[in-house]
């Protein structure tokens, strides 16, 4: 059984960042199914950032060139770096790792 424990959330006002980790209980090495999601009020959960086969990185379009996926192997745990953050960036993030997911950390942009 993988736990996967989010944190990094928060309040941030528009254009701030925040930087989201994911510290894993087991080994993240060589895993590329491994990334995050998020579901706001009403909504689904979609694909924000994840890794795929060969190393390459997968983002959603609302989120190109503001966000960035990185681990760190040696210590388990995958980050999501957030920066020029808008008001539809607001939502529970989770992490994923193939099956598993974590509980979730809420993000809020606002004013």
């Amino acid at each position: 059984q993988v736990q996967l424990v989010e944190s990094g959330g928060g309040l941030v006002q528009p254009g701030g960042s925040l930087r989201l980790s994911c510290a894993a209980s087991g080994s993240i090495f060589s895993i590329y199914a491994l990334g995050w999601y998020r579901q706001a009020p009403g909504k689904q959960r979609d694909l924000v950032a994840r890794f795929s086969s060969g190393g390459s990185t997968i983002y959603a379009d609302s989120v190109k060139g503001r966000f960035a996926i990185s681990r760190d192997n040696a210590k388990n745990t995958v980050y999501l770096q957030m920066n020029s953050l808008k008001p539809e960036d607001t939502a529970v993030y989770y992490c994923f790792m193939l099956n598993y997911w974590g509980q979730g950390t809420q993000v809020t942009v606002s004013s």
